[in-house]
């Protein structure tokens, strides 16, 4: 253990549960997501970047964890479940004029959070289970000049200056170093997220979360909400696979054999 002081910020959301959507509750008119109509959980990929940086935070005690996410006043649930977790504060992006966000507009809001803080590390899910964009991680790196590393999958070593991590890939894993400050995505194949804790739960589950609004950034408004948001979204719908046609073959190879034959005189494969 080193007593080094790190200061971590974690990107999360509350996602919409793609598993429970409905028909017809997805979208407004105006083509954003009804959210009030969907069920939410807190993102996976999220939980991991929290495990990531409670990792860090065990090998340096003295860090300290922020949970930060952008949207109405309900996804304070997300942040105090992180405070439970093991994060040490929380802060809600919330204002109106956040509203409609494409993840440029998402990107641009974080970054001008993130800069009133001047974190060593800024953590975050690859992607959200109801956008899988993969975007937002990436976008807040360039809007603060500062180095990333995508699909990252377990930190190897974070001291005063810089964090060696591995990525994790089909065939191969790479080990990377970076410059601090950076922001690191972690990966859906990274460690589980551990469960609230008890006592936490107890000591804080009648906390207030931190809130800002537009006024406590300095950004430029027309870069919030749907003005700054170049991505519409027109339309959305199901695609359902249907079963037109079927075959049960046994396991012996003349069947195998004839049914690959089969396959070739009907020109199904070249």
């Amino acid at each position: 253990m080193t007593d080094t002081n790190f200061k971590i910020v974690v990107l999360v959301k509350q996602a919409i549960d793609t598993r429970q959507t409905v028909s017809g509750t997805i979208m407004n008119e105006d083509g954003t997501m009804n959210r009030a109509a969907l069920p939410s959980v807190f993102n996976p990929d999220d939980k991991k970047a929290l495990e990531m940086a409670l990792r860090i935070k065990h090998q340096n005690p003295m860090t300290t964890i922020t949970v930060m996410t952008m949207g109405a006043d309900n996804a304070a649930s997300v942040l105090k479940e992180a405070i439970y977790i093991g994060a040490d504060n929380a802060i809600l992006l919330s204002d109106r004029k956040f509203a409609g966000a494409d993840t440029l507009a998402t990107s641009y809001v974080l970054a001008k959070a993130l800069a009133k803080i001047s974190p060593d590390l800024v953590l975050a899910g690859r992607q959200t289970i109801d956008g899988d964009t993969g975007q937002v991680g990436p976008q807040v790196a360039q809007w603060l000049g500062i180095p990333q590393v995508t699909y990252a999958t377990e930190i190897d070593e974070c001291n005063n200056d810089q964090i060696t991590l591995w990525r994790t890939f089909e065939n191969h894993k790479e080990l990377l170093s970076c410059k601090l400050p950076a922001l690191i995505t972690t990966d859906g194949t990274a460690n589980e997220c551990r469960p609230m804790n008890a006592k936490r739960y107890m000591t804080y589950k009648h906390m207030e979360v931190e809130k800002w609004t537009s006024e406590s950034l300095d950004g430029d408004e027309s870069f919030y909400g749907l003005k700054g948001s170049p991505t519409q979204v027109s339309k959305v719908f199901e695609i359902t696979a249907v079963e037109k046609e079927s075959k049960r073959m046994g396991n012996s190879d003349e069947e195998l054999q004839a049914f690959v034959q089969e396959i070739i005189n009907n020109r199904l494969i070249g």
